[in-house]
């Protein structure tokens, strides 16, 4: 067969029921229910996920102003060599704490362990036991 041996066929409608007419009085549809109805048959797509979706009471927002990492005095006086500056840089540079989402998470040294090593700490919170002990052997805390 070829393309011009193809005779012009005749296009069929789709035959629209529930509409009255010469298909009886239900016209196919049956007797009641969803299915014999007008309109849409199923709940909206939206709501059903909404409606599924869990729900989470109260206001759950947080921050990387929140996010601290805490170290050590002990583990300042293992990785830093004397008179060495001690800021979340230095802490990065070391391995001992990643940043958080590309930035540099806030640090806090808190006072376990001993130090024997004079630094200086700039940028970083510290706990007052942690202030006595870096005093004591020599350092210094400078704020922002």
């Amino acid at each position: 067969m070829q393309i011009h041996e193809i005779g012009k066929t005749k296009r069929v409608k789709k035959k629209r029921i529930g509409r009255g007419g010469k298909r009886g009085a239900y016209s196919g549809k049956g007797q009641r229910g969803q299915a014999s109805r007008a309109g849409r048959r199923f709940e909206p797509i939206i709501r059903g996920l909404i409606k599924r979706y869990h729900k989470l009471r109260g206001y759950n927002f947080n921050t990387i102003g929140d996010a601290k990492r805490i170290i050590g005095v002990d583990d300042l006086n293992q990785y830093f060599k004397s008179n060495e500056e001690v800021s979340p840089n230095s802490l990065i540079e070391k391995g001992l704490i990643r940043r958080i989402k590309g930035k540099n998470p806030k640090v806090k040294i808190l006072g376990n362990g001993e130090l024997t090593k004079s630094l200086n700490i700039r940028n970083c919170l510290v706990s007052d036991s942690a202030k006595e002990i870096i005093e004591k052997a020599g350092g210094k805390i400078v704020e922002k």
